[in-house]
């Protein structure tokens, strides 16, 4: 997808299509982390702490129920 950039008073935007935050699970109000490596640019969204360690506990508990089942799937 090739997007541009949007003049918004003195500087620019970059509109994010609602498709787009809904797969990475954004709103409007959800904050980005940017980092750059002076040639591109990486929009993390910033997740709650406490949602981010249940997300951790329960792939965790996936790896330790079907882990094995996932390595002979991935040959």
């Amino acid at each position: 997808m090739v997007k541009h950039l949007t003049k918004h008073g003195n500087s620019y935007a970059l509109v994010i299509d609602k498709p787009i935050l809904e797969l990475i699970q954004a709103t409007g109000d959800t904050p980005f982390e940017i980092i750059s490596d002076g040639r591109s640019l990486v929009l993390t969204p910033v997740r709650d702490a406490a949602i981010e360690r249940k997300f951790t506990k329960a792939v965790e508990m996936v790896h330790k129920r079907f882990g094995r089942a996932m390595k002979k799937l991935a040959k």
